[in-house]
């Protein structure tokens, strides 16, 4: 449940900001969802601000707990806009990947002597809120790696 605590966590603003960030041709990622709750066309929700729709998709997440879907926006937004955050990451911590995609999981973990080293250096090179949100996703990837979860508590607050 990281990623959907850490959407919890979040200010508006930060989740407005990964919401436009993802956003094609007038669309925002949730949009579809956001329509059929809105009971518009797909194409109407376009005269709808692009903030009252991430507003109505986090109260959409919110009201479901659909903590696959907040991970699957995450990730769609660290890959899409700081993958070289999640390949920084991935190479650290010895994790093998093929641009940031990761094959089996169940053997292929974070060395746990390795996060906190890892972290320092992204913080330096990125976002530390993304490094962040980063760190929640790891945190559900990999529930058998106690201290990513440990990290992010200690980061999320």
């Amino acid at each position: 449940m990281s990623v959907y605590e850490q959407l919890q966590r979040l200010s508006d603003e930060r989740f407005v900001a990964i919401y436009e960030s993802l956003a094609q041709h007038g669309f925002g990622p949730l949009d579809a969802e956001v329509a059929k709750l809105l009971k518009y066309r797909p194409q109407a929700i376009r005269g709808v601000p692009m903030a009252q729709r991430a507003k109505k998709a986090r109260g959409m997440l919110h009201a479901k707990h659909n903590s696959q879907l907040c991970y699957e926006l995450f990730g769609a937004y660290l890959i899409a806009k700081h993958r070289e955050l999640v390949t920084g990451f991935l190479e650290a911590t010895g994790v093998k990947h093929e641009e940031g995609m990761l094959n089996d999981l169940d053997n292929n973990k974070p060395d746990p002597a390795k996060l906190e080293a890892a972290v320092a250096e992204l913080d330096g090179k990125f976002d530390p809120q993304d490094v962040t949100l980063y760190l929640a996703l790891c945190a559900e990837q990999w529930p058998g790696v106690p201290e990513l979860a440990a990290l992010w508590r200690k980061r999320a607050g």
